[in-house]
């Protein structure tokens, strides 16, 4: 048996009730839209005058190798099939590179960093060689976040030129990242490279070393001092509980009373566990 709907018994006679019922129809509607979209976002890649995109299988022809290892890069997933992802790959960090192919190589993509006769200016003069900076103001064309990482008051000298994105972060084979994936010693072995005071061995290794050296620190800038993740005692608390004294009487970390220590300063200045990655004599991280 059918049943039939009478929308005159349920639809509401006063006109104030239908708006109130037609909005509430509406914002369920739009609700409903948001829910099922997906928000997707694009870098555009500059022009750059008198030249053009060609596709990374151009660069091929000349730089087999490399086109060879980039193919297990993180960056190799810049490149999409069709015409519409000719653009990217190679050239969405080495800009277009026409002039740098119809020269046979003695003029140099607009964004390079390696040898090659510059493209001269329009009174004909050449332009100097790019400098250290040069390469981190193409990877802030993507990397923003980062940027902003280092425009923060303790960072590394990536702004200063000492040291470039690509000590850090190979763009031309494997992971985006020296000693990155699942290989977390390797990982710090990157930062040991230029820290190695930091390395040991200990007799009493701090178990966050262990973790890895982003555990503690950020590593393109943070506000706190040596780049730390947290200001003070908050970044040891982190993984070190702290409980109430039996009675309330003060605060246990490790089962030790530090009612009186956690107001001398954080854990490693205030003369407590100045070891702070691993000791040769103490288990308690002194030196």
């Amino acid at each position: 048996m059918r049943t039939l709907i009478d929308f005159q018994s349920w639809w509401p006679r006063q006109p104030g009730a239908r708006q109130g019922l037609l909005a509430a129809g509406a914002g369920l509607l739009l609700l409903t839209v948001i829910s099922c979209g997906t928000t997707r976002e694009a870098v555009v890649l500059p022009d750059v005058p008198g030249a053009k995109y060609i596709g990374s299988a151009e660069c091929e022809q000349c730089h087999d190798e490399l086109c060879k290892s980039f193919k297990t890069a993180d960056h190799a997933r810049l490149i999409a099939k069709g015409k519409n992802g000719k653009d990217y790959g190679c050239e969405s960090c080495h800009g277009p590179a026409s002039l740098h192919e119809d020269s046979g190589g003695e003029i140099k993509p607009p964004y390079s960093f390696t040898s090659g006769r510059p493209l001269p200016t329009s009174l004909g003069a050449r332009l100097p060689l790019a400098s250290a900076r040069a390469i981190e103001t193409v990877c802030y064309n993507c990397h923003l976040d980062v940027r902003g990482q280092f425009n923060l008051p303790n960072h590394h000298p990536v702004p200063e030129g000492e040291i470039t994105c690509i000590q850090c972060h190979p763009p031309h084979s494997g992971v985006a990242f020296a000693g990155g994936g699942t290989q977390l010693m390797s990982q710090n072995d990157n930062c040991l490279t230029c820290h190695p005071t930091q390395q040991g061995p200990f007799v009493f290794e701090h178990d966050a070393v262990r973790d890895g050296c982003t555990s503690c620190h950020s590593p393109h800038g943070s506000v706190n001092a040596k780049m730390l993740l947290e200001r003070n005692s908050n970044l040891c608390l982190k993984c070190h509980f702290q409980q109430p004294a039996p009675g309330g009487s003060g605060i246990l970390i490790g089962g030790i009373d530090h009612t009186t220590k956690l107001s001398q300063g954080a854990c490693w200045s205030a003369g407590c566990h100045e070891a702070v990655h691993g000791s040769r004599v103490s288990p308690t991280l002194r030196y």
